[in-house]
């Protein structure tokens, strides 16, 4: 390729990414931006807990130079919560240490009540969800925000795999709704904090 055309593609990757910073700032003045040419330019790629567009203005710029109509622009808005795990290393939110926690209530008549509301449920609905992603209800649970989850049928081991280490590092537990041990390729999964465990069986047990 010649110097001039390398040239053409700088200049044309540059002027979408302007064009849609330009248009995005306009919206968002407070956000904060990544493109791919202006880390090319600079070098450096700062990912903070603020509000951050990350752009490629120009994904298959090989296809571009060679006439090829399969080029498209990449846009990805990141939202300040990065869940993360090392095993035997801990859980993390934000790059801050996360337990599971207590949780609400759960003297027997609390217990009693859920259970029964649950049953009823069961009747009337194909199904209860949490909020359809196996990945952050897990995460809701190593921080607390969900004494506990259950589901089954997910997609498959790519919904839990991260999740299940982020819950274990957080002191929480994962296994079968059964209450066997977690199997990734089972399409079942249930988490709680280790106090809740026998309960959240036993519940299920109830539920079948």
């Amino acid at each position: 390729m010649r110097p001039e055309g390398v040239d053409l593609v700088t200049e044309t990757d540059k002027a979408c990414e302007d064009l849609i910073f330009n248009h995005l700032k306009e919206l968002y003045p407070t956000h904060k931006f990544i493109g791919e040419e202006t880390t090319a330019a600079f070098g450096t790629t700062e990912l903070t807990d603020d509000p951050t567009w990350i752009v490629d203005p120009l994904d298959g710029t090989t296809n571009f130079v060679h006439g090829f109509p399969f080029v498209c622009v990449s846009i990805g808005l990141t939202i300040g919560k990065l869940f993360t795990a090392v095993r035997g290393k801990g859980a993390f939110l934000n790059g801050n240490p996360i337990k599971e926690q207590a949780g609400t209530k759960r003297d027997k008549k609390t217990l009693d009540a859920t259970t029964d509301r649950i049953n009823s449920l069961l009747y009337k609905v194909r199904s209860i969800r949490m909020s359809g992603s196996c990945a952050l209800n897990l995460c809701g649970i190593a921080c607390g925000r969900l004494d506990v989850f259950y589901e089954a049928g997910f997609g498959g081991p790519w919904d839990v795999a991260g999740g299940a280490v982020i819950v274990r590092e957080a002191g929480g537990v994962v296994f079968d709704p059964s209450g066997a041990e977690f199997d990734i390729t089972a399409q079942r999964i249930a988490a709680s904090n280790p106090s809740l465990k026998d309960a959240l069986v036993d519940l299920l047990r109830q539920t079948e």
